[in-house]
């Protein structure tokens, strides 16, 4: 591989890394905020334990994926200072707005959160895991902003050797923007509820003590993935029309092609199993009961994940060889003197803590879900958990 491949091939693999801790984080976030607000308007316990024990595996892959973001920051400028000189005026300030967003006011929010249960009145505490849920939408808004210009530059143009920001109002609504940003949001409510899904049939086919916690959550994870698939698979297709017309060769070829036809498989057999095959679990209490079911249920979870990296796949090959569309190429925006030596060892180096990470990230949330609801100790420090002596129940 030459420099160039090497390069893309880097920033391919961390951002793939990068964004599998970002999607879980974008549809754990609205669905740990639901379950709070049912358990404040109602004060039923159960759904309090509910928010504290996923709003706790929501934490662990929140506080691992901001340090994969930090990896991604680093690559601008290593690899990519063409980018920044020809587009930097433009492409950087939404991402500056992002990182300020994340940096300062959701992890602002979310420290309050963490440690305000038990401190704070309950409908300000519920408020600041809303707030931490729309300042994560903020967080995706701009991120889209940014990638949206780098697909249809609108807004900017040239003056000199760079681009200038002409229309801040075409930058916020181009059209690249409008059907991408749902379509992500809908694949992250999709994703937390998948992982939801899983982690409740597991423990329901372990045979729990907890069943009325697992099959309460499972049926929020059925309604969050029904929702979300719906959400996804909708924008996806509603992308063609306006990316088409702007990218006309964005959905052709061999590579692009393959990885759109698999991401549209997914969504179509995840559309199929959540319509016709989960929702009976929403209103038969009994079918939950069926521990063959379990397994199958187990396999919901990857699912969105893969969808989730072939889609990226597809929205950045597609418009190769360009990073800024029919601006500037990939080729003129490397960083000049760099030798495959050089990208290499970033490039493994770059891997190999994003890698430690994502399994760190992997092996704290199995051990969270393989240890149940009453060792959770967000927002419970110190206090027994009023279930961990239920009898166990046989099926």
């Amino acid at each position: 591989m030459d420099v160039l491949d090497l390069a893309r091939a880097q920033f391919a693999v961390t951002g793939v890394l990068h964004f599998l801790f970002v999607v879980l984080t974008l549809g754990l976030a609205p669905l740990v905020a639901i379950m709070q607000t049912r358990h404040v308007i109602t004060g039923k316990p159960v759904l309090e334990r509910m928010a504290r024990f996923w709003g706790q595996i929501y934490v662990i892959n929140y506080a691992l994926g901001v340090f994969t973001g930090l990896v991604m920051e680093f690559q601008f400028g290593l690899s990519w200072s063409g980018l920044s000189r020809y587009a930097g005026d433009v492409f950087g300030a939404p991402l500056a707005v992002e990182t300020m967003g994340a940096f300062f006011l959701e992890s602002t929010f979310l420290g309050l959160w963490i440690f305000g249960w038990g401190r704070l009145p309950r409908w300000l505490h519920l408020a600041c895991i809303w707030l931490v849920t729309l300042t994560a939408y903020a967080s995706a808004y701009w991120v889209l902003v940014a990638n949206s210009f780098l697909q249809n530059p609108a807004g900017a143009e040239v003056r000199g050797d760079h681009l200038v920001l002409t229309d801040f109002g075409a930058l916020l609504t181009n059209p690249t923007l409008v059907f991408a940003l749902p379509h992500v949001l809908g694949a992250g409510l999709f994703t937390g509820s998948s992982v939801i899904i899983g982690a409740s049939a597991y423990q329901l086919f372990r045979r729990t003590r907890e069943w009325e916690f697992f099959v309460r959550s499972l049926r929020v994870g059925v309604v969050g993935a029904l929702v979300g698939i719906l959400v996804t698979v909708g924008f996806g297709f509603a992308q063609f029309g306006p990316v088409g017309q702007i990218q006309p060769g964005k959905f052709r070829g061999a590579a692009v092609g393959t990885s759109l036809g698999f991401m549209i498989l997914i969504g179509e057999l995840a559309l199929f199993g959540v319509l016709f095959v989960l929702t009976p679990l929403l209103f038969r209490d009994w079918l939950a009961r069926w521990r063959w079911i379990h397994p199958l249920l187990m396999l919901v979870t990857p699912m969105p994940f893969i969808a989730a990296i072939l889609g990226w796949l597809v929205r950045e090959i597609g418009r190769q060889p360009w990073i800024v569309y029919g601006r500037l190429t990939v080729k003129d925006a490397m960083s000049p003197g760099l030798t495959p030596g050089m990208i290499t060892t970033s490039f493994v180096a770059f891997t190999a803590v994003l890698g430690l990470l994502a399994v760190i990230d992997y092996v704290l949330i199995a051990r969270t879900v393989r240890r149940g609801p009453a060792a959770a100790t967000l927002g419970a420090p110190g206090r027994p958990d009023p279930a961990a002596s239920a009898p166990a129940l046989t099926f």
